[in-house]
């Protein structure tokens, strides 16, 4: 019947480990519905390295002999002791002292003549996944008697079915055989569990023999073949096969789907999938495999099967193969002429040396191809006597061996017939600064391999995964300056993350956060819901170059520097970030207003670089007072003037100052309410208006410096040296003086604002003016700036921007701005 077909299952050693795993085995399988069950069983984690060192020692001495396996035998009895009740245990250990006998005597007869024969160590070898497999039967036996449950439960072993021949290629599956013998022990088991044993196997002749690397795989395997099950799983300790080993890529993923040839092209590589050769008996009857946790049983894993007919990523993994040589032929002689390929690898097959990697140029100068190191001496020297005579007579130049080497490969069905696979691994690879030192893919388009330095190897997975798997606008953030802009900032962002990686796949990851003194760095990404109680706890002493390390991680494609804290210490920092490719987002003016010489520098970094440096938020908050200014630009318009109001602090208090309250009142409120700067004489001595003129100023395209401004300070003299507090004390002390140029203007029916003027023709200038009472500067909200554009287009009717131009809010929202208009120049958005 259909619904009755075989469903096999493999735990691997680490599955059935100690007791409380055996248990956790017993409840997979006891809350599976299917109604015949193999399940291929391996040794107990480290079991079958203990016997094997049994052997080893037993071939110098045999005084290890006794309490080796006396060290197994606890271990075991200890297990079966805590599974099972005396009348089910009695039956287990006795099949086990039994075997213990046997391991004895043969260990012995390894020690007198000091070599273990091959059958002897198999021997040894498999007794591991025979006391495992006949714990487990007996152990779900009693836990299905306990239960009530009726359900038969068999023990198998797999010497009784799996018959096989050594050959070059491997353990010959004798198939024919295998089936009538499959049919005897499984046929009449229509409804129960069958444990069969992993691993060991046995020849035509009757004589026991194991399956190799892997071999309870290949086990579970080739009973699926044999009971031609409906899928098989592979239970191990992880969720499922990862896009790339987590250890080296911290991005890794799992993958859920793949076929079998991306499976196998991943496992030749390294990658921690089920080997190439125990699929095949799968693979001929398009059994789907799949690579599920024992000890996460709820994750749904990685399923291996037949290629559907849709791809819907472009690669599935990287991986790498490290310690690999690179040797090259390289000659005239070899051009054209028929055999050298074959004369150089025979002499490698004759010499057993295994070849990774070919790779040669189409005008036949050179072949190059990959050797495991442990082989570079050698093959140098094989491939030397190959060709003596054309070394000697010029035909062959040089037979180079370069070691140290690593192959990174990508993997995907998907990259089949796609343009541009390439062009994005080996870009993703040079943009990280790694030299590629040959390239080989095949006819399937389903692997692209790279030779590169080792000590590139984590790089270069880290990157070529990024390249495909991540999102083309994850970005790295680091935030320097939590305080009253920041702090929203990352609020604002914590509340749209959600969003904007579900609609737009834009990731951006807060990896790192900085105050004065201290840092909070994550591996992945700081949660920004809760940053200001991990902040409390969990920052360390502040290192500007591992800051900037982390925050370039090598395995996410960019890193954005935003700096919310109005230091010039941070601010001078910026050329380096830029020339390291790490773009910067600011709404601070320090950097860019300053000598000409140093933007001049910032604007070299950007350009030679490729890194961005955004700064809206500089001029008027959330206001596109610069891009708007750039937009007028770059489409041909000629900037005459600018004018306005651009500081919200000093719009706020003259729009408030109307006498009724001292000056110096309205100051110490706008401090309290976050519309100054944290020391308010930077808003009142006009330095930082006249900043924002100098970046309008360059934007324009004037060479402007602060020397070229007229600002007039508020700040009254005798109090520019003060403490921030003793500033705000002594400032009452001038507030008539105020008040008297406030009334001086009413008499003349005027207000009084603070204005700076920018203009080609006539300078720039940042002052305290007596406006017309219906100037459009006179009618203003309270923290709002206005801008006027005269421009050649906009020159009757000048082009004015006016909003909210202070506050955390508004401000944090302008950078977010900021950030979000960098993602949108990495890539398209979703």
């Amino acid at each position: 019947m259909a619904d009755n077909k075989w469903l096999v299952h493999k735990f691997g050693g680490s599955s059935v480990a100690d007791a409380d795993c055996f248990r956790r085995v017993g409840d997979i399988l006891l809350a599976e519905t299917a109604q015949r069950r193999a399940v291929v069983v391996s040794a107990m984690a480290k079991m079958t390295d203990g016997l094997l060192a049994l052997v080893a020692g037993a071939e110098k001495s045999p005084d290890g002999i006794a309490p080796g396996l006396d060290v197994l035998a606890t271990r075991y009895r200890d297990t079966a002791r805590a599974l099972l009740p005396p009348p089910a245990l009695e039956p287990v250990l006795g099949a086990f002292e039994a075997d213990l006998a046997d391991a004895r005597d043969v260990l012995h007869a390894i020690s007198l003549v000091r070599s273990a024969a091959e059958r002897s160590r198999d021997l040894i070898a498999g007794f591991g996944e025979l006391w495992s497999s006949r714990l487990l039967a007996a152990y779900l036996a009693e836990r299905c008697r306990q239960s009530g449950i009726d359900r038969p439960v068999r023990w198998v072993d797999a010497r009784q079915v799996i018959v096989i021949e050594h050959g070059e290629l491997g353990p010959a599956v004798q198939w024919e055989e295998c089936r009538q013998r499959a049919r005897r022990l499984f046929g009449d088991l229509q409804a129960g569990i069958a444990v069969v044993t992993g691993f060991i196997a046995a020849e035509k002749s009757g004589l026991y023999t194991t399956l190799g690397r892997n071999g309870s795989d290949y086990s579970a395997s080739i009973i699926g073949a044999l009971l031609e099950a409906s899928r098989i799983i592979i239970w191990t300790d992880v969720d499922g096969v990862m896009s790339a080993d987590p250890n080296r890529v911290p991005e890794a993923a799992i993958i859920r789907e793949l076929s079998y040839n991306e499976a196998m092209e991943l496992a030749y590589f390294g990658a921690k999938v089920i080997h190439p050769q125990t699929m095949a008996p799968a693979v001929l009857q398009s059994i789907p495999i799949y690579i599920r946790n024992t000890f996460n049983p709820a994750a749904p894993g990685s399923r291996v099967g037949p290629a559907g007919g849709e791809h819907r990523d472009q690669i599935k993994g990287v991986t790498s193969v490290d310690d690999v040589a690179l040797v090259n032929l390289e000659g005239t002689g070899m051009i054209g002429v028929p055999g050298t390929a074959d004369r150089l690898f025979g002499a490698l097959r004759r010499a057993g040396i295994s070849v990774i990697l070919i790779s040669q140029a189409s005008s036949e100068h050179s072949i190059c191809f990959a050797v495991p190191s442990r082989h570079a001496l050698r093959v140098a020297e094989v491939v030397r006597q190959a060709f003596t005579l054309e070394l000697q007579q010029g035909q062959i130049q040089s037979v180079d061996v370069k070691t140290d080497c690593s192959i990174i490969a990508v993997v995907g069905d998907g990259m089949a017939g796609l343009p541009g696979i390439a062009a994005k691994f080996f870009g993703t690879l040079g943009n990280a600064g790694i030299s590629v030192r040959a390239i080989a893919q095949g006819s399937s388009e389903r692997n692209i391999s790279a030779v590169i330095d080792k000590r590139d190897a984590t790089r270069a997975l880290r990157a070529a995964h990024s390249g495909f798997y991540l999102s083309a606008k994850t970005v790295s953030i680091g935030l320097i300056g939590p305080g009253n802009v920041g702090a929203t900032l990352l609020d604002q962002m914590a509340e749209q993350a959600g969003q904007l990686r579900g609609e737009f796949g834009l990731d951006l990851r807060v990896r790192a956060i900085a105050t004065s003194s201290r840092m909070l760095l994550a591996d992945r990404a700081i949660d920004l819901k809760d940053w200001r109680r991990v902040m409390q706890g969990g920052t360390e002493p502040l290192d500007w170059a591992r800051f900037m390390r982390h925050v370039q991680a090598d395995h996410i494609p960019h890193a954005a520097m935003v700096d919310c804290s109005a230091s010039q210490e941070v601010a001078n920092r910026y050329l380096d970030w830029l020339g390291a490719g790490i773009h910067v987002v600011t709404p601070t003016k320090k950097a860019h207003s300053g000598t000409l010489a140093s933007y001049d520098a910032l604007v070299e970094a950007c350009r030679r670089h490729n890194a961005h440096f955004l700064y809206e938020t500089t001029v008027g908050a959330a206001l596109p007072v610069v891009g708007t200014l750039r937009d007028l630009k770059q489409t041909g318009d000629e900037i005459l003037s600018i004018e306005g109001i651009l500081s919200g602090t000093l719009a706020y208090l003259f729009n408030v100052f109307d006498g009724g309250r001292p000056f110096s009142a309205i100051v110490r409120e706008a401090r309290e309410k976050g519309y100054t700067e944290p020391d308010p004489r930077d808003d009142l001595s006009g330095m930082d208006f006249a900043r924002k003129l100098i970046i309008l100023g360059r934007e324009m395209g004037m060479r402007l410096e602060m020397k070229d401004i007229a600002v007039e300070s508020l700040v009254p003299s005798g109090l520019a040296g003060l403490t921030v507090e003793q500033f705000l004390d002594g400032l009452p002390k001038h507030d008539a003086a105020m008040l008297g140029r406030l009334q001086a203007a009413r008499q003349a029916g005027r207000v009084l604002r603070y204005v700076g003027r920018l203009s080609r023709k006539d300078g720039a200038t940042v002052r305290l003016e007596a406006l017309a009472a219906d100037h459009p500067f006179a009618h203003m909200n309270l923290t709002d700036n206005i801008v006027r554009y005269e421009s050649r287009r906009y020159s009757a009717n000048p082009l004015v921007v006016q909003g909210p131009g202070a506050g955390p809010a508004v401000t944090a929202a302008g950078v977010f701005a900021d950030i979000l208009r960098l993602a949108s120049y990495l890539g398209p958005v979703r």
